[in-house]
């Protein structure tokens, strides 16, 4: 059996001390590093201005212009910036541009005469832009985004016409309020720009340039017609084709959606602010099934 060793009669019993103290040298040192990493840069604030500047004011826009964050009042501390940011501003549409807006609309008008009298396509605009709606039941199948046989003939008539121009176009996709939940499509927002981006596609495929395009979805917050009853949520599931006078145009018009502003409500907003009468924003529609409300078309808000 081994023999027990003696305990040491003078044995250091304050080692902890020493661990102790380490500790404390540690957790100092770890917030010296901390406050060196949170001490203020005003060089870097400049720089982070300059580029949220460049990416805000768009293609063309003024670069570094943004306000040099000083005592606590700028753009970044939440206070007012030190300088004023240039308004957006849309010039009035000319006549030429205006031509040949109305003659596209007109010829595209021509092209789907048949389809506009059975309710499948819809031919809308106004001086500074027009819409193309189609029905999605036109496009695509029921709760789907791959393009039905039918879409290839209708999305190449109107890249026949859009091909060659410079105009900015961006093509929106709505949906009706009935949930969806497929692993493909988790919601109305991932079905809605799905069709809308396969649009796009289309258009490009059949000669659209495009760095001229952009798809936007909607889902089902921005319904044209009542969700209420068959027939509206049937309309509102729908593809709009929105071709633009420029890209500043269309920059406004898809923020807000085609069917939400007129061309009113963009003069006001972005050229200059005037008292005017207030006017309709819905118009009634009567159907066999019974009465429908849709946003007015522009046309009927400049009557």
């Amino acid at each position: 059996m081994p023999r027990r060793r003696p305990p040491e009669p003078d044995a250091p019993l304050d080692r902890w001390v020493l661990s102790w103290a380490d500790f404390l040298t540690l957790l100092f040192a770890l917030f010296v590093v901390l406050y060196a990493i949170s001490s203020l840069n005003e060089e870097k604030y400049r720089s982070m201005s300059e580029a949220l500047s460049q990416v805000f004011s768009g293609p063309g826009g003024p670069r570094g212009q943004a306000p040099v964050l000083e005592g606590g009042s700028g753009l970044l501390e939440g206070g007012q910036s030190l300088t004023e940011a240039p308004a957006v501003m849309v010039a009035p549409a000319d006549v030429e541009e205006t031509r040949r807006l109305n003659e596209l609309r007109a010829q595209l008008a021509s092209d789907f005469s048949t389809r506009i009298q059975a309710g499948e396509v819809e031919i809308g605009g106004s001086d500074l832009w027009f819409a193309i709606e189609l029905r999605s039941s036109l496009l695509f199948e029921s709760g789907g985004a791959i393009p039905a046989i039918a879409a290839d003939e209708v999305l190449a008539q109107v890249a026949q016409r859009l091909k060659g121009l410079d105009n900015p176009i961006h093509v929106e996709g709505f949906t009706d309020n009935q949930p969806i939940a497929t692993e493909q499509f988790p919601s109305n927002w991932e079905l809605s720009a799905a069709r809308a981006a396969a649009v796009v596609r289309l258009l490009a495929m059949n000669g659209v340039d495009p760095r001229r395009m952009a798809a936007v979805g909607y889902g089902e917050y921005q319904p044209a017609y009542s969700n209420r009853t068959e027939e509206g949520r049937r309309l509102n599931r729908r593809i709009v084709i929105v071709v633009s006078r420029d890209e500043k145009v269309r920059r406004a018009v898809s923020t807000f959606g085609s069917d939400q502003v007129s061309e009113d409500a963009l003069n006001t907003m972005l050229i200059e602010s005037s008292p005017e009468s207030e006017v309709p924003t819905l118009e009634q529609i009567d159907t066999e099934n019974g009465v429908l409300f849709r946003q007015a078309r522009p046309e009927q808000l400049q009557e």
